[in-house]
C-alpha cells in the first residue's frame, strides 16, 4: 500500500499507462515514502489482474511472488547498507554478494554505493524475455548512490532501452545524478505532504508531539516517525542544551559524551541548529526547533556574522568527509570549540 498523501500522484501516474516511459525518475525530499511508492508501482506494473486505478490485485500469482520477494521479472538495486529496506530476498542476495566479495575476511563495512557490478548484473535480466509475458521492472534506490562507473554503465542501458523493461529510479538528491541520466528519464517530482495530513498520519501511528517532530524532520513524516523512536533522542536533547548555552557550551564534554555516535548524526543536529540561528536572526522564525525559539533568539543576537559564516563553511567541509574513518571525539571537540568561539 502507498501512503495517504501519495494518492494523487498515483492517480495521475496511471494516465501514463498507455505509453509508459522506459525510465521514470521519482524524486523528492527524503523521508516521504518514495521507495514504498516505487515498489507498489512495480507491483502494479507486474500484476496480472490490476484494478481499474492500476492498483495491484494482491491475489494473482505475480502479486504473491512480488510480496514474497521472488518475482522473476522484478529486480531492486540498492547499496548493501540499505538492503534490509527492500525485503528478505534482496537482503539475502546482498549478504551473499558481500560474503563472496569478502574472500575470507571476517568483517567488512557494507557499501553505501551502488557499484558497477550491480548494474552489470542487470544485463542478463534485461537481455532475456519476460518470464510471464509482461513487463520487467527494475527499481533503483537511491539513484544518487550510483558511483561514477555504475552511473556510466546504467547510462548505456538507458540510451538503448530494452523492449518491455521499465526502470524506476528513486532519488532524494536529483542534483547528484548525471544530467545525462536525468535527461533520459521521465521526471516525476513527489511533493512533501501538507503538515496537517502528515501530523494526522503520525498521530494514527501513535506519535506524541507530532508537530515538533515534523518541524525537526523538515516536514517529512517518515523521518519524523524515525525521530520518535530514535534511541539517540536523549543525547540529541542534551546536545541542543549545549548549543543553547552559547559561550558556556562545554566542548570537551560534548566530545566525551557524543564520541560513540556517528559523525553524520551529530553534524545533522548542528546544521539544523545553525540554520535556525540564521533563520531567527533574519526572519524571526526557526524551522527545525520552534520550541527553542527563545534560546535561538538569545544566541543569534550574540554571534558575529562574519565568524558565523566562516563556521558554517567549516561545518560544510566536515560534512564532505563525514563518512571517512575519523576520530569522532576530536571531530566533535573541534566543532564545539568552533561553535563556542562564535560568542567570544
Amino acid at each position: 500500500m502507498i501512503y495517504p498523501w501519495q494518492t494523487d500522484d498515483w492517480n495521475r501516474l496511471q494516465q501514463l499507462r498507455p505509453q509508459w516511459p522506459h525510465a521514470l525518475l521519482l524524486y523528492g525530499q527524503a523521508g516521504i515514502g518514495k521507495l514504498r511508492f516505487a515498489q507498489h508501482l512495480a507491483q502494479g506494473l507486474l500484476c496480472e489482474a490490476p484494478l481499474e486505478n492500476g492498483e495491484p490485485c494482491g491475489a494473482c500469482a505475480a502479486c504473491n511472488w512480488f510480496v514474497q520477494g521472488n518475482h522473476p521479472d522484478y529486480r531492486i538495486v540498492l547499496p548493501e547498507a540499505l538492503a534490509a529496506e527492500a525485503g528478505t530476498a534482496a537482503a539475502a542476495a546482498a549478504a551473499e554478494e558481500k560474503a563472496d566479495a569478502d574472500d575470507g575476511k571476517k568483517t567488512r563495512t557494507p557499501s553505501k554505493e551502488i557499484k558497477i557490478e550491480q548494474v552489470r548484473g542487470l544485463l542478463d535480466f534485461v537481455g532475456v524475455g519476460s518470464h510471464r509475458g509482461g513487463a520487467r521492472v527494475v527499481v533503483m534506490y537511491p539513484a544518487e548512490a550510483l558511483n561514477v562507473a555504475a552511473a556510466n554503465a546504467l547510462l548505456k542501458t538507458l540510451e538503448e532501452p530494452p523492449a518491455g523493461v521499465v526502470f524506476l529510479l528513486v532519488s532524494a538528491r536529483v542534483d547528484r545524478l548525471l544530467p545525462t541520466i536525468v535527461s533520459r528519464c521521465r521526471q516525476w517530482p513527489m511533493p512533501t505532504p501538507a503538515a496537517g495530513a502528515a501530523a494526522q498520519w503520525l498521530a494514527k501511528e501513535g506519535v506524541d508531539d507530532a508537530p515538533a517532530l515534523l518541524a525537526e524532520a523538515g516536514g517529512a513524516p517518515l523521518a519524523a516517525l524515525a525521530l520518535a523512536v530514535d534511541e539517540n533522542r536523549v543525547l540529541r536533547d542534551w546536545t541542543l542544551k549545549q548549543l543553547a548555552a552559547g559561550a558556556d557550551c562545554d566542548a570537551f564534554a560534548c566530545g566525551e559524551t557524543l564520541q560513540k555516535l556517528p559523525v553524520p548524526v551529530v553534524l545533522g543536529w548542528m546544521q539544523r541548529w545553525l540554520y535556525d540561528l540564521l533563520a531567527e536572526r533574519t526572519a524571526g522564525a526557526p524551522r527545525y526547533f520552534p520550541a527553542a525559539s527563545g534560546a535561538l533568539a538569545r544566541c543569534s543576537a550574540q554571534i558575529d556574522a562574519n565568524a558565523f559564516a566562516r563556521f558554517m563553511r567549516m561545518v560544510a567541509r566536515q560534512r564532505a568527509v563525514e563518512n571517512h574513518p575519523l576520530n569522532a571525539r576530536l571531530v566533535f571537540e573541534e566543532l564545539f570549540i568552533g561553535y563556542r568561539a562564535l560568542f567570544v
